[in-house]
């Protein structure tokens, strides 16, 4: 059962050189990808709001319409959808510099299937439908940045999917490891093994034989 409590504090009124300093992995994720130069940095991320978010709170619920894509600035969130018995499954995890939404929501401004959960206090910058569009007319290179975000989200999905179809649970939480060494001392087993498809009782049995194997 998905408890609704939303977020949140909304850092509204800032000094500039607080909101830059915030805005800098952020900044850093953006220049990785296309060249910005400071006129058009200066301009774009006047518009990006920040959004502190208290441990269990709620960023989106089910059926309702993803408008944002939010940029973990540090924290955890997690990205869960119902099954038909109403239990929460986990789809994905996103740590600091990682990026959470839904994406065919997003895009087809359709109802979400998927709810985003903070599993600690979070901080995200929050991208919004319109920013990603406003970057195609004031940013050089926005159509690239905006194609790129979106590929880059739908590729992690479409390897998630494939995973739970090619894999065996023994390769995916050694996947999971890779991709996040530090998931184990930060988010409830129960969740782990949800991600992983497998019991808890399972994932216990995984993290034993995993250690015997390290040991070889």
């Amino acid at each position: 059962m998905i408890m609704i409590k939303c977020v949140e504090y909304i850092y509204t009124k800032m000094g500039k050189k607080i909101k830059q300093s915030i805005l800098s992995n952020i900044y850093n994720y953006i220049s990785s990808i296309i060249e910005i130069d400071d006129n058009e940095w200066s301009y774009y991320s006047a518009m990006f709001e920040i959004k502190e978010i208290k441990k269990k709170d709620i960023l989106l619920m089910p059926d309702s319409i993803c408008k944002n894509v939010y940029f973990v600035n540090h924290g955890l969130l997690r990205i869960f959808f119902l099954d038909r018995n109403g239990n929460e499954i986990t789809f994905y995890f996103a740590l600091e510099n990682d990026l959470a939404t839904d994406l065919e929501s997003f895009l087809l401004e359709t109802p979400s299937h998927y709810c985003i959960q903070a599993l600690e206090d979070t901080q995200v910058v929050v991208w919004s439908r319109y920013m990603i569009q406003d970057g195609y007319y004031h940013l050089r290179y926005g159509d690239r940045l905006a194609r790129i975000i979106l590929e880059k989200y739908f590729v992690l999905f479409s390897r998630k999917l494939q995973s739970l179809y090619t894999k065996n649970p023994l390769e995916r939480y050694n996947d999971m490891i890779k991709r996040y060494p530090t998931i184990m001392q930060r988010i409830p087993q129960h969740y782990i093994a949800s991600y992983l498809n497998i019991t808890s009782v399972h994932l216990s049995r995984l993290k034993r034989l995993n250690k015997k194997i390290n040991k070889c």
